[in-house]
């Protein structure tokens, strides 16, 4: 693990030292926190579409793009909607298009409502990609995904099932109603819930904070509110976990949280004890996720791979490089980053320093 986090801690300070050399466009679009972007360098552009600003997820997610596309030689562009909410990333997509970049990685706030504006842009020669959260099959030429749907799904269901001790009502803490990863994750769940030994949960509620803190605090007040008997939240949303580890410390509540956070947000939230009000948690890395999907996109652009099954790309000193890309099940393609990580009391102190 050590050598690990080494490798991320280097990752990071090679992406610090080309941000000072080299420069990074963060340029949001009319509506979006920004510093203009562009180039008349000849580079190839690449630009990334985040969900949200804000959003300490994405930002680290930007990170590891850049780090890779600007160690390829590449110009990166990030726009930060100021909202999460498919017109705005609309917006930042036409913006792209009459810029004329080389590709756009988005991470979708909506599965279908994206689908004219990126038709658009693949119609332009520029290639489309979406990690984190995938928009439909015609609308991308591959999905970079953080791990398997079922594999998530299941991780958060069993942790549900432990730290409820089998038994009693529980809650889902969510991000938008249309985020279409937490979708497909609650979907899971909602399956795997099904088996016998699960028999004993009442999933009483998906509630959806938007990936505001505010709305996530309020939306976790209300939870404990409606049921004073609930055992668990599970939010599958980093903004969301840490609103809701803040509510339930805060007010000393017996309702533990699982889900999926950031590990330097959630250090002061995970432990044994009654004071604490994460047993344990997952993620992935951020960072990584963010360089796999800049890897795929020089892929596409420099003709490598067309985000067929079976085609097979170079992601560098990534752990799992060559990635292979296999069928999504929604009728295209995805590479997955791989399976996730479980963060407790034996290791969260070590994380929270990496990311």
């Amino acid at each position: 693990m050590k050598k690990r986090i080494f490798s991320v801690l280097l990752c990071m300070a090679m992406m610090a030292s080309l941000l000072v050399g080299c420069g990074s466009s963060n340029d949001g679009g009319d509506d979006a926190k920004s510093e203009d972007g562009g180039s008349d360098s000849g580079k190839k552009v690449y630009a990334m579409v985040a969900k949200q600003a804000g959003n300490p997820f994405m930002e680290k997610m930007a990170e590891g793009f850049t780090e890779v596309v600007e160690a390829a030689g590449g110009e990166a562009i990030i726009k930060y909607p100021e909202e999460g909410k498919a017109d705005h990333q609309i917006t930042a997509i036409q913006s792209l298009i009459s810029q004329g970049v080389d590709s756009i990685s988005v991470a979708a706030n909506d599965e279908n409502a994206l689908q004219p504006a990126l038709e658009d842009a693949m119609a332009e020669g520029i290639k489309v990609n979406c990690l984190d959260s995938k928009v439909n099959a015609d609308s991308r030429q591959l999905f970079v995904n953080q791990a398997g749907v079922d594999e998530i799904g299941q991780a958060l269901m069993d942790a549900v099932l432990d730290i409820s001790g089998g038994e009693g009502q529980w809650a889902i803490l969510s991000a938008t109603s249309q985020a279409t990863n937490q979708n497909a994750w609650i979907d899971s769940m909602k399956e795997i819930m099904e088996g016998d030994e699960y028999s004993k949960l009442e999933l009483v509620e998906v509630a959806y904070g938007d990936d505001e803190p505010q709305k996530s605090t309020d939306q976790t007040q209300a939870l404990l509110s409606k049921y004073p008997d609930l055992k668990v939240i599970c939010a599958p949303t980093t903004v969301g976990i840490m609103a809701a580890g803040k509510v339930l410390q805060d007010e000393g509540s017996a309702t533990k949280l699982t889900g999926l956070g950031l590990p330097s947000e959630m250090a002061a939230y995970i432990g044994d004890g009654d004071d604490s009000s994460c047993p344990y948690m997952f993620l992935w890395n951020p960072i990584d996720l963010g360089r796999l999907g800049a890897y795929s996109a020089i892929a596409l652009v420099n003709g490598d791979i067309e985000g067929a099954e079976g085609e097979t790309f170079d992601a560098g000193d990534m752990e799992n490089s060559p990635y292979t890309i296999t069928d999504a099940g929604d009728g295209g393609t995805e590479v997955i980053l791989g399976q996730p990580f479980k963060f407790d009391p034996s290791n969260i102190d070590e994380w929270k320093e990496v990311y």
